[in-house]
């Protein structure tokens, strides 16, 4: 495994059924692949149904972004499907130190290895 500063982890967390919309949103902006997974919210707010918590469903998109493109990313996630928006997304970032498996030269595959 080699070190890398050269990539980001980008997490958006948006509301349960919009991650394939914001998946293309930041595609568009310079993204490659991404993973999406399904997740409960536990903020603040509850609602109550039938004197039942329902918490809010959410989902989780994690790409890994050149650091170089990871801005304009981010500013297009936040315009096209922001806090005020219904996707409701809201994202950060977290350094990448090494990779296995995953090629950041490689473009057009989401930087996976050639089969």
């Amino acid at each position: 495994m080699e070190p890398t500063n050269r990539m980001k982890a980008l997490f958006i967390i948006v509301n349960a059924g919009c991650a394939d919309d914001v998946v293309e949103i930041a595609r568009q902006a310079g993204a490659g692949g991404a993973t999406i997974l399904n997740a409960r919210g536990a903020g603040c707010r509850h609602e109550m149904f039938l004197g039942i918590t329902v918490d809010s469903e959410k989902e989780i998109i994690l790409c890994l972004v050149k650091e170089s493109a990871v801005g304009k990313v981010m500013e297009t996630v936040r315009e096209k499907a922001g806090v005020k928006t219904p996707f409701h997304a809201v994202c950060f970032t977290m350094p990448v130190e090494q990779m296995l498996g995953i090629d950041p030269t490689l473009s057009g595959n989401g930087g996976l290895p050639p089969e």
